[in-house]
């Protein structure tokens, strides 16, 4: 029978699911799958009521596999000892200052903040107390890839969005033959090849589409062929594109001018542009002007998946479908929650994959000579961590990370449930 409170004593840490506090949000940060891991791990589950009830995952799943149903949200947050959420601070709106008051001192959290595009909400944090883990920072290495959240979110939004857009064409994707004639395929160009372009170049290759990608990496052209594309090349100098993150690097002014100029014939003979070009914590880059959606056949169809960064499409509106002179534009925002069965089981596993990389016998131990760890840790000791947010925060760089003022409790001991 499913409890309403949790128990007030715990044999280990515990460790708290919380509900969504954006409520159009329908991920979950931990399915019931995962709860054994955690269990194995000396760790103690209480999960809010109804937190996975959005991606389909109802109260007793989580029970059967050995959690604990807590139905106050400040109770929950009261007696943890670490928050695992899908979305925490600036990412989260409004609900993200009021989880913030929720928070206590010694409390580790790990979600994704979006940090470099909402830094202001991270002093607040800091203040509180918490350790705090921005899953967006994780380093793009061999070893950290099981905990990337940019990179499987990214593949469940390439993949949605070539869904939104045969949804919204007035014509089918593959070549037909048929009684009644032949129908042409869809001709599909992606912009952007990181994981979202090559996820939707492999989704319009499969429904039948002639696909062809562009990214100002020239590097990536074999993944674009690898999935059945083909690689539009335009006469650019791309050798400092890319940074040693792996990232699409941000190119000057100019640069973007005569890629603009040269995309544009590339553009007026597709009849779907999807665009997914952003770089992590900066305006995403105009790369379909007005002029160009104007050149679009009537019945074409725009999906901008960088839609919550300002777009790719000078026209895109957030969260918003228009229509263009006839052209359908889409700008979709969080495509990852339409898709939360898979992507919440994608992102469980890339949270608990991190936490349990620093778990022990129960017991959580921060190293920040562990890459990850370091680079992904945004406050501790009442300090902002991070150089890159402290950079945006106008503070000066720190040389060396700070260690907490007394050890948190969180960090180093069991702890008793109050």
């Amino acid at each position: 029978m499913m409890s309403n409170t949790a128990p007030q004593t715990s044999s280990g840490l515990i460790v708290a699911i919380p509900c969504e506090a954006d409520v159009a949000e329908n991920r979950v940060a931990i399915v019931p799958a995962m709860i054994a891991a955690l269990k194995k791990a000396g760790l103690t589950v209480q999960v809010q009521s109804g937190a996975g009830t959005k991606a389909g995952f109802p109260d007793q799943l989580y029970i059967d596999k050995g959690a604990e149903i807590v139905a106050d949200r400040t109770d929950l947050f009261r007696q943890a000892d670490i928050v695992l959420q899908v979305k925490a601070f600036g990412a989260n709106g409004e609900g993200g200052a009021d989880d913030i008051s929720l928070l206590k001192d010694g409390q580790v959290l790990i979600s994704s903040c979006d940090p470099l595009t909402f830094p202001d909400s991270i002093p607040a944090v800091a203040e509180k107390g918490v350790t705090a883990f921005s899953l967006e920072l994780v380093p793009r290495i061999t070893r950290a890839q099981s905990m990337d959240i940019l990179s499987s979110m990214a593949t469940v939004a390439g993949y949605r969005a070539v869904l939104l857009a045969a949804t919204a064409a007035p014509r089918m994707f593959p070549m037909m033959m048929t009684a009644a004639g032949t129908l042409k395929p869809a001709r599909v160009l992606v912009i952007g090849a990181g994981v979202a372009g090559l996820q939707a170049i492999a989704t319009s290759k499969r429904l039948g589409a002639v696909v062809y990608g562009y990214d100002i990496r020239p590097a990536v052209r074999e993944q674009v062929e690898s999935l059945g594309g083909k690689f539009v090349e335009l006469d650019l100098e791309t050798n400092q594109s890319e940074t040693t993150g792996g990232y699409a690097k941000e190119m000057d002014t100019d640069f973007y001018r005569r890629q603009r100029e040269a995309m544009k014939k590339v553009i007026a003979d597709c009849d779907i542009v999807i665009t997914t070009a952003a770089i992590p914590g900066k305006k995403a880059p105009i790369l379909v002007t007005q002029e160009m959606v104007e050149a679009m056949a009537p019945g074409s169809v725009v999906v901008d998946l960088a839609a919550e960064r300002g777009g790719n499409c000078e026209v895109t509106k957030a969260g918003q479908t228009i229509n263009h002179n006839g052209v359908a534009v889409l700008g979709p925002c969080n495509l990852a929650s339409d898709v939360p069965v898979h992507a919440s089981e994608m992102f469980s596993k890339n949270i608990l994959t991190f936490l349990l990389l620093m778990v022990k016998d129960g017991q959580l131990n921060i190293d920040t000579e562990d890459e990850i760890i370091r680079e992904t840790l945004l406050t501790r000791g009442r300090e902002i961590v991070n150089n890159r947010v402290r950079e945006l925060l106008k503070l000066a760089p720190l040389s060396t990370p700070v260690k907490p003022e007394v050890p948190a409790v969180a960090e180093s001991e069991t702890t008793t449930a109050t």
